[in-house]
């Protein structure tokens, strides 16, 4: 197996950190726009070269994928490159992986009542033609989506016989801090991504069909497992919700992500001032995007690990009815702690629990133990080599009963 990691940011980084200890592969191409934050991840192993690559370019991508003989391309960048390098690894004749599917658009009359292009609709509108070649695309293989995906194809496979909701629930308690030790406020996670996904339409699957509602809606208490505790979820758009319905039957599945009142305050001051905004608007002379501004303006999430502490959980809360047809309850979850992954990996929590999946997936790849054309979720593949390599890998899950 011949890798081409397409972002060497806070995801990639850890990406080529998790995968440094592991076998199953020849060679891994660390590749990003900034050819010294390639190198800087290439030195994790002897096996690694660093090299410089437009995202945006499909034509770059498949040329990089030739000169290396690439297998198999990782993207690990902001989805706004995906159909760029889904395409160029097509293109190449490799087969892919992404953490987050290709963009949506809201409806232009009802956005909060239908959808209009969903997470995905692009990379599935080609399905057939990746199931011609023979080639493989498993989308959303993070860890939400990616994991969660994995505890949906498990609980449907070995804890119940009838789904009600297949619900997505993150939180975390973890806190940044300045030098002075205050708390400051500072996203763990790509602000662009965060931006994107928490202000578009959030998308909802019930009965048979998919429907939106407005950002932040539905508001719960969820109480997380290992000391995080009860955290308020609300509505946003993710791609489970997009994914779990094609594969696993449920008659309800939602994404609800723990904020907090402060980040869905900022989100709303961003909109309002149009700060979240991708078009580029001229200032002095220069053409910018406002959300890259933004972006660019927050602590980068790769480097505030050494400020962090605290806990990050992902995962599915599962209701419906037991094997036996008794009603049943279930959280199916993946708790990080940052002190560990920092001490044992340098690097922040929230990116390496992203990092470690799409690792596990290409370990079992290329052992044979997952294959499949086309273009796949998680959940078309058998959960339990993933769960219990995720383990060996020294990241247990756990399951709770509610």
């Amino acid at each position: 197996m011949r890798i081409l990691l397409v972002g060497a940011g806070g995801v990639g980084a850890a990406f080529a950190a998790i995968a440094a200890r592991r076998d199953f592969f020849e060679a891994i191409v660390v590749a990003d726009y900034d050819l010294a934050r390639a190198e800087r991840a290439a030195a994790d192993d002897g096996r690694y070269v660093a090299a410089q690559v437009d995202a945006s370019s499909a034509d770059a991508v498949a040329a990089l994928c030739r000169e290396h003989r690439i297998t198999h391309v990782m993207n690990a960048v902001d989805p706004v490159f995906n159909m760029s390098i889904f395409d160029g690894a097509f293109a190449a004749g490799a087969d892919y992986l992404d953490m987050a599917m290709s963009l949506s658009k809201p409806h232009p009359e009802a956005p909060y009542e239908k959808t209009g292009v969903k997470l995905g609709d692009e990379q599935f509108a080609v399905a057939g033609d990746w199931e011609s070649a023979g080639r493989l695309a498993l989308v959303g293989i993070g860890v939400e989506p990616g994991l969660s995906d994995v505890f949906a194809r498990y609980a449907a496979d070995h804890l119940f016989s009838e789904i009600d909701e297949l619900g997505t629930r993150d939180g975390a308690n973890l806190v940044v801090t300045d030098d002075d030790g205050n708390e400051i406020f500072a996203p763990s996670f790509s602000m662009w991504t965060t931006i994107e996904e928490c202000l578009n339409p959030p998308v909802i699957w019930q009965d048979g069909e998919w429907h939106t509602t407005p950002p932040f809606s539905e508001p719960e208490v969820f109480d997380f497992p290992e000391g995080i505790g009860p955290v308020e979820c609300v509505n946003v758009e993710h791609e489970e919700v997009l994914l779990m319905p094609r594969w696993v039957e449920c008659k309800r599945a939602t994404f609800k992500y723990g904020l907090g009142d402060e980040f869905i305050t900022i989100l709303k001051v961003l909109h309002t001032l149009g700060l979240d905004s991708t078009e580029k608007v001229r200032v002095k002379g220069v053409e910018v995007s406002p959300r890259d501004v933004v972006a660019a303006v927050l602590p980068d999430p790769a480097t505030v690990g050494p400020r962090m502490k605290g806990k990050t959980c992902a995962g599915l809360w599962v209701t419906g009815k037991d094997k036996d047809g008794a009603p049943r309850s279930t959280y199916l979850y993946h708790v990080v702690d940052n002190e560990w992954t920092m001490q044992e990996y340098g690097h922040q929590c929230v990116v390496w629990q992203t990092a470690i999946n799409p690792v596990v997936a290409l370990e079992l790849l290329a052992r044979g133990t997952w294959s499949g054309v086309g273009v796949l979720g998680p959940e078309a593949f058998d959960a339990v080599p993933f769960l219990e390599l995720l383990t060996e890998y020294g990241s247990p899950w756990g399951i709770k009963e509610l």
